[in-house]
């Protein structure tokens, strides 16, 4: 067992939560995890089955007495969001996440803590293994790669569940009940070229952007956090009044985490070195007086590479091309609910940029509750693209969840929290990809309600889980279990 989960309750989530941080989980890469449910299953004799997408659902029949109350689904994501700081050594293909606790907090070293969504597996781990919990019929499912496409849920069979119940374990604010969701799409662009060698007399250089706090694209969109991929291709413009050639330009890691990190490889004049230093740190000065509360340990660094790939640059048309492109590009809120004043309606989020052998590419995320809007935001980032003459081809994407207050469900979990806290949880929706979206298109009439404890920096390796409200939160979820008729 993990010292930094010692003493720590309820302490069967607690002990299945460092056990799945063992295993490596990225999306797409969940069979071990997987098969850790099924073992766990198979060892309490509880019924279980996997599709063949890899998605998993465990029956446990009712306590004694709730035989005839409704069967009720409680669902989590098997997979995790694998991010780590750049300087961190750290495989996610066999690496355990190294968990470390400060005060009120559980964190990861150096990586993502993966509590997104490892609590919910966590829970009804443990929800299989207690013998002293009342509930009815239960249906505990475990879907996969929900990371990258919510894949798991939008192949799900008909047969997969009876339950028309259903509780998603996936929100990130104990005391908060989530009736909604943004709808989402990538939108993707592609420059092909074949490379040339660089400017005689040209010094290959190392442009780096770090020290951002990135973050969820959803959740965190609204909070006025920089973007690595924005703030490095402005210093590359300026850059390029130098005669800058770009060999090669790589920031983001995942679609839907706001870039914390980017870097550029260039090839500069050597007499132009000087001036280039000074323009790098007048942006460095310039850009943290715009977001100083908000990223104080942003740097931006120059610096002279030892070894360059055969000094390849790409063609000087394709390189204006391509940074006009990322200047151009929306990235952030476009627009807020005007009937929650809350709530982020639409967003776009510029992602992650790659630098290939023989192509360039740029992934955005595009969310919006409001399908017109979401078609609209798709359509102004697909022709920005198409102005900066890349190749665009565009995700199927995933609905959203409207939101029903009359559900039964939330009536069943205001009415527990009531009365277990003494006080009126708030109800609300997220502005960002819940299963709850496509788990209504494939199970018509599927009453649902989203809850989990307080987690903050998903996505990114700040992701920490608040222990206090893990406990309120299984409490809470086990009121509801012995609520239900």
């Amino acid at each position: 067992m993990s010292v930094a989960i010692e003493g720590l309750k309820p302490e069967l989530v607690w002990k299945h939560f460092a056990a799945i941080a063992r295993i490596p989980r990225c999306s797409k890469n969940e069979a071990a995890v997987a098969q850790y449910v099924l073992d766990a299953a198979k060892h309490l004799a509880l019924v279980a089955r996997q599709d063949k997408h890899g998605n998993v659902v465990v029956k446990k029949p009712a306590t004694p007495g709730k035989e005839n109350f409704r069967s009720l689904a409680l669902q989590g994501h098997l997979d995790m969001v694998c991010e780590k700081n750049a300087d961190k050594v750290h495989d996610f293909s066999k690496d355990p996440i190294e968990l470390v606790r400060k005060d009120n907090t559980l964190m990861a070293n150096g990586t993502t803590l993966g509590a997104d969504n490892g609590i919910a597996v966590a829970a009804n781990l443990a929800i299989m293994e207690s013998s002293d919990i009342e509930h009815g019929p239960l249906e505990l499912v475990f879907t996969v790669d929900e990371e990258t496409g919510l894949t798991g849920a939008a192949n799900l069979e008909p047969d997969f569940l009876e339950s028309r119940t259903l509780l998603n374990l996936d929100s990130e604010d104990e005391g908060e009940l989530y009736v909604g969701c943004a709808g989402g799409r990538n939108t993707t662009g592609f420059w092909r070229f074949d490379f040339e060698k660089a400017p005689p007399k040209s010094v290959a250089q190392t442009v780096w952007v770090k020290g951002l706090r990135g973050g969820h694209s959803g959740v965190e969109i609204d909070k006025g956090r920089g973007n690595s991929i924005k703030i490095l291709n402005r210093v590359l413009i300026a850059l390029s009044e130098l005669s800058a050639r770009v060999s090669s330009i790589n920031g983001g890691n995942k679609s839907n985490a706001i870039p914390r990190e980017a870097e550029a490889l260039i090839f500069l004049p050597k007499n132009k070195i000087a001036q280039a230093q000074e323009i790098v740190g007048r942006h460095n000065e310039m850009i943290r007086a715009e977001i100083p509360s908000v990223e104080p340990d942003l740097v931006i660094s120059l610096a002279e590479r030892d070894s360059a790939r055969k000094g390849r640059v790409l063609p000087k048309a394709l390189q204006r091309r391509i940074l006009r492109t990322l200047s151009a590009m929306p990235h952030g809120v476009t627009k807020m609910s005007a009937d929650i004043s809350w709530l982020v309606e639409t967003s776009t989020n510029l992602a992650v940029v790659r630098t290939e052998k023989k192509q360039v590419v740029v992934t955005t995320s595009q969310r919006s509750s409001v399908a017109s809007e979401f078609d609209e935001i798709c359509e102004s980032v697909k022709a920005v693209f198409e102005l900066g003459k890349a190749k665009v081809e565009s995700t199927d994407g995933y609905p959203g969840w409207k939101p029903n207050m009359n559900s039964s469900i939330l009536k069943v979990a205001r009415d527990t929290y009531q009365a277990l806290f003494g006080k009126e949880p708030e109800v609300k929706a997220v502005h960002a990809g819940l299963e709850c979206g496509i788990i209504a298109e494939r199970f018509p009439g599927m009453d649902m309600v989203s809850f989990g404890p307080t987690l903050r920096g998903v996505h990114s390796p700040d992701e920490v889980i608040y222990i206090d409200t893990v406990e309120k939160f299984w409490k809470f979820l086990l009121g509801i279990l012995k609520s239900m008729n």
